[in-house]
């Protein structure tokens, strides 16, 4: 009988089975993305957040919050009498800047995906005053 793959041994079984797969997004394990008992998407993310907390405390911004939520399209029923959720935008960090005297709203993309490009256009379109900045 002739084999086609390599049967494993007790030596190569963790190897072969029980490595971590890779993320869909290429992401870190999730001890190297946290900081202050706070998971992030991602080590670029939570760079950008230490970054924020020194600019919090040298006075540059204040309010500094994460995860705001952003409704794009409310929920609704159609004429059938069915009925479908909301459509929410969240953001990465939101935070009033002392120098323009504006709430920023940033959120930050390893790389933008075709859901992102069109919330974020649902987003423009719906908060025009918003100052809405992405970080890359």
């Amino acid at each position: 009988m002739k084999r086609y793959f390599k049967k494993p041994t007790r030596e190569n079984f963790r190897m072969t089975y029980l490595k971590r797969p890779d993320s869909k997004y290429h992401t870190a394990p999730i001890d190297e993305r946290t900081r202050d008992g706070i998971t992030f998407a991602s080590k670029g993310e939570m760079y950008r957040y230490l970054e924020l907390k020194l600019k919090e405390k040298a006075g540059e911004i204040k309010d500094l919050e994460l995860q705001p939520r952003y409704e794009l399209i409310p929920q609704f029923t159609d004429w059938k009498g069915e009925k479908y959720n909301s459509i929410t935008y969240v953001a990465d960090f939101r935070y009033y800047e002392v120098i323009t005297k504006r709430i920023v709203v940033e959120d930050f993309k390893g790389y933008e995906t075709d859901v992102f490009k069109i919330k974020e256009k649902l987003l423009r379109y719906k908060y025009p005053d918003l100052d809405f900045r992405i970080i890359i």
